[in-house]
């Protein structure tokens, strides 16, 4: 492998590591973090009322994470709908990404 070779594969895992973090801002997470601890609270009171919001969240948190991805994934199809080729950078970021986020997938 050569010296750039080996440069652009620590910057893709630097990326990696960075788009890991960026998933959700850390105003968002805490929101995330708040409504569990909510629905966990209610659990002793209202067993069935908290299973029913723990999916709801959960359900709420897969939205967020698939539209992300619907998103850069739109972006790319209207371009070739256009008949627009995505340069190869492009192409590169959108894989840097898709790997990083099933790397994180696989770790749950």
């Amino acid at each position: 492998m050569t010296t750039d070779q080996q440069e652009q594969q620590r910057e893709d895992e630097q990326s990696e590591e960075n788009q890991d973090q960026e998933l959700f801002g850390q105003d968002e997470l805490q929101g995330l973090r708040s409504r569990w601890e909510e629905v966990q609270a209610g659990f002793v009171d209202e067993p069935k009322e908290s299973v029913q919001r723990a999916d709801q969240l959960v359900s709420d948190l897969m939205t967020k994470l698939t539209s992300g991805f619907d998103q850069a994934r739109s972006g790319l199809e209207e371009q070739w709908n256009k008949g627009e080729e995505a340069s190869t950078e492009d192409l590169r970021v959108a894989l840097t990404r898709y790997r990083a986020f099933f790397n994180r997938l696989l770790k749950v």
